[in-house]
């Protein structure tokens, strides 16, 4: 039986670049980087090298780079420490749309309980938002706009050049949530007009446990964590020299190869959509072109996505219906919804996330084993047997 590892939205496996970038610091250079002797220099050289290589491989300046624990805690910081800065000049609006991921909207929920007014803006069918709703939801009192750049569900990959401009021309910070974004998509802040971003290097064959946030420079936000002076005194703790250094090498090694990495993906991507849709009453959730080159995100009416998931698993495929962070929730998935899925459709979705050392062989394993898996669920669902009675079928 072939072992096929499709749920690389949730977590990739570390890359060998970035163990090897790691060992140093987990063995000879173990020093604590703030110590003035030799070996804590050298621990933190390597914090302002790996700060350098973010931020080169994001456009960015050094300076501008914070790490962070990792994506969600990148967007907390973010969303309620301007929301902390503008609340003093009076401005206590936020504007999200309804398929963030749970890091940003259970943040501004929190928010609104403080007071703050959220606007949500709505999702088109093709899992986009769009740059003009942004412009007309602005008005005197918006503190920030925090769009997603890429879904995690559904890949739909949103027009964050527009709505940067947009932002930049009404005087709105401009946050993105990049987790699923960046090592994926070319990306670069000041040209995109983007103020704050988060990442997560997990999402990128990184260390897990470690991300960042872009902060443009001149945006003081409020110290996340006192007690010690590490990233320049907003962030305190003993830095994870290690994780660092591993961010910066998954993170360079994924750009450096993101035409080639892209190329294939997109191929791979095509082929299993084109495979599953030849499944009747399938759907593909989300544009067809605008998403990220490894995403599919595909529903099959009458059939349960945790019954699926598991059936694949003896099969030996790894997948998802949704948000690895949502996935002991049977409710259905919040970005389905949010499209316009009625409920018993969006219960039904698969999510397979492919990175490049995914084969076309691979790809064919999927597609071989899922229909007869939505057959047989199929065959005993009493959802399906009414939607087929329905349609004079039965």
């Amino acid at each position: 039986m072939m072992q096929v590892y499709a749920d690389n939205a949730a977590t990739t496996k570390l890359s060998e670049t970035a163990l090897k970038a790691m060992m140093p610091y987990l063995t000879d250079t173990y020093g604590n980087a703030s110590s003035l002797y030799r070996i804590g220099q050298e621990a933190h050289h390597g914090v302002q090298a790996a700060r350098a290589a973010v931020a080169s491989a994001l456009g960015a300046d050094t300076n501008e780079i914070y790490f962070t624990s990792g994506g969600s805690e990148a967007d907390n910081w973010a969303i309620k420490g301007v929301a902390e800065l503008m609340a003093k000049k009076g401005k206590k609006h936020i504007i999200t749309s309804a398929f963030e991921h749970h890091a940003v909207l259970h943040t501004v929920k929190k928010l609104e309980e403080q007071g703050f007014r959220i606007t949500y803006l709505p999702v088109y069918e093709n899992g986009i938002v769009k740059a003009e709703d942004v412009k007309n939801a602005i008005c005197d009192d918006t503190a920030l706009v925090t769009i997603m750049y890429a879904n995690n569900e559904i890949g739909t990959i949103q027009p964050v050049s527009e709505i940067g401009a947009v932002c930049r021309e009404k005087g709105v910070l401009f946050h993105t949530d990049a987790v699923q974004a960046v090592g994926h998509v070319a990306i670069n802040v000041k040209a995109q007009n983007i103020d704050l971003m988060s990442m997560s290097a997990h999402k990128f064959h990184g260390p897990k446990g470690i991300g960042a946030l872009y902060c443009k420079k001149g945006i003081r936000l409020p110290n996340l964590i006192e007690g010690g002076a590490q990233e320049r005194g907003r962030r305190a703790g003993t830095e994870a020299v290690y994780a660092m250094a591993g961010m910066a090498a998954a993170l360079t090694e994924a750009t450096d190869a993101l035409t080639q990495n892209t190329a294939k993906l997109t191929a791979l991507r095509n082929r299993l959509i084109d495979g599953l849709l030849q499944i009747e009453s399938s759907r593909l959730n989300g544009d067809r072109n605008s998403r990220l080159p490894g995403n599919v995100n595909i529903s099959f009416e009458g059939v349960e996505g945790e019954s699926l998931l598991l059936y694949l698993d003896m099969k030996g495929v790894s997948a998802s219906s949704g948000s690895a962070c949502t996935s002991g929730s049977l409710d259905p998935s919040h970005v389905l919804l949010a499209i316009g899925l009625p409920h018993e459709v969006a219960h039904g979705s698969l999510r397979l996330s492919l990175c490049e050392s995914n084969t076309r062989e691979e790809i064919d394993y999927i597609i071989s084993c899922v229909p007869e898996i939505i057959e047989r669920l199929r065959s005993m669902s009493p959802l399906w047997e009414k939607i087929q009675k329905e349609r004079g079928n039965l």
